[in-house]
């Protein structure tokens, strides 16, 4: 499981130009099974995203092709987890 964290960059002001395809993005990850949470990183410094049932270097690729990272909006940071104690309702996440 992952944490990705994607921190405005001096680009920000930019954000709007490219919003579409970053909400795109978060689509597709949604669509594939792959996102399960996203949202905003408080106060207004980004984003983030919490991803399962891929690999690092898959979700590496996926991050970058998120039009935000390749504007360099945000700066991308990806914390791997592997969780070992959850909440019964979070339990496909140990599988």
């Amino acid at each position: 499981m992952f944490i990705v964290l994607l921190k405005f960059s001096e680009n920000k002001g930019q954000a709007s130009q490219f919003m579409e395809g970053h909400n795109e993005w978060i689509k597709r990850g949604f669509d594939e099974g792959i996102f399960l949470l996203a949202g905003s990183l408080q106060p207004n410094s980004g984003g983030g995203v919490v991803a399962h049932n891929i690999s690092l270097a898959d979700l590496q690729h996926r991050v970058n092709d998120d039009p935000f990272v390749a504007e360099n909006v945000v700066s991308a940071e990806i914390l791997e987890i592997t969780p070992s104690k959850v909440d019964e309702r979070l339990t496909f996440l140990l599988d």
